[in-house]
């Protein structure tokens, strides 16, 4: 779905096509597999793709035929030299902390991008790489479109993302939206501004940041999220394109253990649960509590251990351990899944059409739990801080029994499957 026609405001004059397109992004693999899967779609259509992209996700990228491009450190690392703060979950205490170790990561990223962009056509970044896709693209004269993945520009229909979420006045929507935008800003502004000043020899953005400057100028931009999940706003620009999940297939290659095989074969449909890139200082704990809720449920588990190291120790035969496993392969042969609502794994769990069991730390967390629960799709969200054995273990139950939300989680997956996102956004960039 488009929510409005093609513009040709961002066409550099004489162009008519674009042939070489810089993607950038930044962040965990929920935040980056998006946009591989964006950049695999325009690399079908003709496209010379190449991405910007921490050396974790080099293989992600080079395995789908994309270009890959160093943006220089590693987000794994940064969240675990932040892992006390992840844990706590304050968002605007993990913001100060990543300002102040931003300007470091952003020099690397413009240095690296800053070859790569030069004879590009096209630069899009998400929201992980937007100040540093905006500077390079200004600084090139080169046509900017940013790709999100949850809704940034402001509306009165609902409240911002990052926003905390039940406690908003719907009057007070459009200006947690500027909340929001102004949170990411002023934790980014000092090391895009050093990076103007003192490497490319430009002026700073204004005070107020880009974002006005956006709404403006009418900017192009694409949402990577599906109109069954979030409907597009009324009061949205036509220059807002919402256009269905970034989904991303395994490669041509891949192929599952066989001894995941056996155990799927086993018995009935297991339950998922893993929490992405959330790490933890008391893995053991966690896994130990996990195990509990799935024996007092009744339910077999898969257990994907991510960056917090979870860990069967004891290898019990009714749990199967995995480190990555592509989730559209994976979650369409589960009960439920269970996970910390991370973007990327969020929407592959809606797709997949089953409940979705949400544990959000922070960030854009909370408000995935809690738009799986208004849907119907999912069990009211646990917060990380009030984790135990028995709210899991009767979220589990729930969602293995609750025969109207797995009709509805159904029913949702058939309508995301039935849009192709990256076919949309491809269509949209190709019309700018």
């Amino acid at each position: 779905m488009v929510t409005g026609g093609p513009h040709q405001d961002f066409l550099p004059q004489g162009a008519e096509s674009y042939t070489k397109i810089i993607i950038i992004s930044a962040g965990s693999r929920g935040d980056v597999q998006p946009y591989v899967a964006l950049g695999k779609g325009l690399n079908t259509a003709g496209y010379s793709v190449g991405m910007l992209a921490s050396e974790d996700y080099r293989s992600l990228i080079t395995t789908h035929g994309l270009d890959f491009i160093d943006m220089g450190g590693s987000m794994q690392g940064v969240a675990q030299s932040m892992q006390g703060m992840l844990e706590q979950g304050n968002m605007l205490r993990i913001l100060a902390s990543m300002g102040s170790a931003s300007q470091k990561l952003a020099i690397q990223a413009v240095k690296s991008g800053l070859e790569a962009c030069r004879g590009a056509d096209l630069v899009i970044a998400g929201l992980g790489g937007f100040f540093v896709g905006l500077t390079l693209a200004e600084k090139l004269g080169l046509p900017f479109v940013p790709a999100f993945l949850y809704p940034l520009s402001p509306t009165k229909e609902f409240p911002g993302v990052l926003a905390p979420q039940g406690m908003i006045p719907a009057w007070a929507n459009r200006f947690s939206h500027r909340m929001v935008q102004q949170m990411m800003w002023r934790t980014f502004r000092g090391a895009d501004n050093k990076v103007r000043r003192e490497l490319l020899e430009m002026k700073p953005l204004p005070a107020a940041g880009p974002f006005p400057m956006m709404d403006s100028k009418q900017q192009t931009t694409l949402y990577g999220y599906s109109p069954h999940v979030i409907p597009v706003p009324q009061d949205w620009s036509e220059h807002n394109h919402v256009t269905g999940y970034w989904l991303l297939d395994p490669s041509s290659s891949w192929e599952a253990p066989a001894d995941l095989l056996k155990f799927l074969a086993a018995g009935p449909p297991p339950v998922y649960i893993g929490f992405g890139s959330m790490v933890h200082r008391s893995a053991e704990e966690t896994t130990a509590l996990i195990m509990q809720a799935l024996r007092k449920s009744g339910q077999r588990g898969v257990l994907s251990a991510g960056w917090g190291g979870l860990k069967d120790g004891n290898q019990a035969e009714d749990v199967y351990m995995v480190e990555s496993i592509p989730h559209t392969w994976l979650f369409p042969r589960m009960a439920a899944v269970v996970h910390h609502g991370g973007v990327g794994t969020t929407a592959a769990g809606f797709w997949a059409g089953v409940p979705s069991i949400i544990i959000p730390h922070f960030g854009d967390q909370p408000f995935w739990g809690r738009k799986a629960y208004e849907l119907g799709v999912g069990t009211k969200p646990i917060p990380k801080r009030r984790l135990n054995v028995d709210l899991l273990a009767e979220a589990i139950q729930k969602a293995v029994s609750d025969s109207g939300m797995r009709k509805q989680a159904t029913k949702l997956g058939e309508s995301i499957r039935s849009e192709d996102g990256v076919k949309c956004a491809v269509e949209v960039l190709e019309h700018i």
